[in-house]
């Protein structure tokens, strides 16, 4: 009996860390710097699964120098992909929204509301890893005022992120969520960026943990993450919000 409580207590904290969702990821084939054909997205969808997700919100890249993807392209992508997935057997729920870089061509996105969002109202931004923008505040103001909620990709890895507690402090209070990439926490980025992934944990910052899976190697990489005295600490100081999304 007492071995029994034990198992079931283990289960049970098990199952409370467990991500049924991820928000960020780049599988939709050849429309950015993630998968470069439908076999490699495949694989990839078919090692989220292993590892226990029951949806993926794939978010391309929007550039306006690099991607210039839109809604048209992105949708026409996912039906393809949903297509062969089932075709394939696998059984993990596929949506799709984007990753928007904070530039000009940004600003005409978001006048026009012709967005890809999460569950109609979160969007996914980055910016620059070395260069802070010099509108940052007022885009991220223009982004709340138009009525959405901004989750920052990685803000881990933004170099140019010198005062951590003050900087993402900032953000915060400027109504922004932060998304922290699985993988930092495995040093898969660098020193830096495992070092401010360490303090979003600590510090109760995070509010959604991401894949942002683009190859093979990602998807292999997180397996020892989930398994970590890292990832069980997030879950003790962050109220992570993944599974809002289902």
């Amino acid at each position: 009996m007492i071995f029994s409580f034990f198992k079931k207590r283990k289960e049970e904290k098990r199952e409370a860390l467990r991500l049924k969702v991820d928000l960020h990821s780049h599988l939709i084939p050849g429309i950015d710097d993630g998968s470069q054909s439908m076999e490699e997205s495949l694989r990839l969808l078919k090692g989220l699964e292993l590892l226990g997700y029951e949806k993926v919100i794939t978010t391309p890249h929007i550039m306006a120098d690099a991607y210039r993807n839109t809604p048209k392209i992105i949708h026409k992508g996912l039906h393809n992909l949903r297509q062969a997935a089932t075709k394939e057997g696998i059984i993990i729920e596929i949506d799709a929204a984007a990753e928007y870089y904070l530039d000009d061509g940004f600003e005409d996105l978001l006048k026009k509301g012709d967005l890809m969002l999460m569950k109609g109202e979160y969007l996914l931004f980055e910016t620059s890893y070395y260069a802070k923008p010099m509108q940052l505040e007022e885009m991220i103001f223009a982004i709340t005022s138009s009525g959405y909620k901004p989750i920052m990709a990685h803000p881990e890895r933004y170099r140019y992120v010198k005062d951590p507690l003050k900087e993402y402090s900032r953000f915060k209070e400027l109504g922004v969520l932060l998304q922290v990439n699985l993988n930092s926490f495995g040093g898969h980025y660098g020193k830096d960026a495992k070092q401010k992934a360490d303090f979003l944990s600590r510090e109760g910052m995070i509010d959604f943990l991401g894949s942002d899976v683009h190859h093979k190697k990602q998807v292999e990489t997180l397996e020892g993450v989930f398994t970590s005295d890292a990832y069980a600490d997030i879950f003790k100081h962050n109220t992570i919000r993944n599974n809002i999304l289902l």
